[in-house]
């Protein structure tokens, strides 16, 4: 059965897509540590992160370091901190969240956000991207 990721990356469940190439996708988190909140995945689908061969786990990195920067210019914080813990969905993925100190990366800190909150985060970061 495919992962709620690989439902995501083939539309059969709608998302705040903030960029997709060949390999890789990134949309925004449906219940955000903090408004920003970022998920980047391969498309391949492969449960652990470190499963992951060394060319697509490098290019992961890539990919979300473009990500990561739009995110930072677009919401204000001092960093964004990244979060590995691939517990909760069974498909690799990287957290980006724009933070102002460590103690933000933590999920219990995590609420839902609408999908205009989400519309308008995700704008932000796109359109970061492209300047």
């Amino acid at each position: 059965m495919p992962s709620i990721f690989t439902r995501i990356i083939k539309k059969e469940i709608p998302c705040e897509k903030i960029l997709e190439d060949e390999r890789y996708f990134a949309f925004l988190d449906i219940r955000p540590i903090n408004p920003g909140h970022c998920l980047v995945i391969p498309k391949q689908e492969v449960d652990y992160l470190f499963d992951l061969e060394d060319e697509p786990l490098a290019g992961l990195s890539v990919f979300a370091k473009k990500i990561a920067r739009a995110i930072k210019k677009a919401i204000p914080c001092e960093r964004v901190g990244v979060l590995v813990a691939g517990l909760e969905v069974p498909h690799a993925h990287i957290h980006l969240v724009p933070i102002q100190g460590e103690g933000d990366l933590v999920f219990s800190r995590a609420t839902a956000a609408s999908q205009d909150e989400l519309r308008i985060v995700g704008e932000k970061i796109r359109r970061a991207m492209e300047s």
